[in-house]
């Protein structure tokens, strides 16, 4: 079943299958399956969280009917969160990219469609923990104890997402601060201009988001050629 642009039934079986070796291998599975939910839609809060509402959901509901012996359910469920949080750092980072465009062409932080991006930056950490709050709230007897010890050891590391969210927020302002300073009167965007820009927003983000994974995937196949060559010398 599809949902959001994801492929439940398939996390659903790499969980429900999954040994206790392949860690990476299902942080990985739910880093791609959430950052290609996120590229297909408009780059909002309230997508950002059924995103990752509906990838915690089918991790959980695969972790439940997972028969092997010796698997550590807590474990599967951390890397479920550590590859949602991967893909989330990544939006952070196409945030940036795209306020830091506007910014560089003129428009201000000061408006309430930039404020509220900012905001919604901010909040990036917090819908995460809030989606496994959720499932520790909810989960069955078998993976609450599970999802409740992610949930403590996620808050008490910190994330990625809210580290690089800080970081953005704090690298913006500055540029914003110093590109206010070295404008001559009359250069700044009306606020109008700002509005027609900020109104197309989160469309931009979202591109920006697939660029720069497509970029990386250019930059992989670049590489693996002169890595195999290197191996066959």
């Amino acid at each position: 079943m599809f949902k959001y642009g994801i492929d439940q039934d398939a996390l659903i079986d790499k969980f429900s299958e999954a040994t206790a070796k392949q860690g990476e291998a299902i942080r990985k599975a739910v880093h791609d399956a959430t950052l290609k939910a996120l590229q297909s839609r408009e780059l909002t809060l309230t997508n950002i969280r059924q995103v990752v509402n509906t990838v915690a959901k089918a991790a959980s509901s695969g972790a439940a009917v997972n028969p092997l012996k010796g698997v550590d359910v807590e474990s599967l469920l951390g890397q479920a969160v550590t590859g949602m949080d991967s893909a989330l750092v990544q939006a952070v980072e196409a945030n940036r990219r795209a306020l830091g465009q506007m910014v560089e062409q003129g428009a201000t932080l000061r408006e309430s469609q930039a404020k509220k991006a900012l905001a919604d930056l901010d909040k990036l950490e917090g819908t995460l923990l809030a989606v496994v709050r959720k499932f520790t709230e909810s989960a069955g007897e078998q993976l609450q104890a599970s999802w409740t010890q992610v949930l403590k050891a996620t808050q008490s590391k910190g994330t990625g997402t809210g580290v690089q969210a800080s970081a953005a927020i704090q690298q913006l302002m500055d540029s914003a601060q110093k590109n206010l300073q070295s404008l001559k009167e009359g250069q700044a965007l009306g606020l109008r201009a700002s509005q027609v820009m900020f109104d197309s927003y989160s469309t931009l983000v979202s591109g920006v988001l697939i660029g720069m994974s497509e970029a990386l995937q250019q930059t992989n196949t670049a590489v693996t050629p002169t890595a195999t060559a290197c191996q066959d010398r």
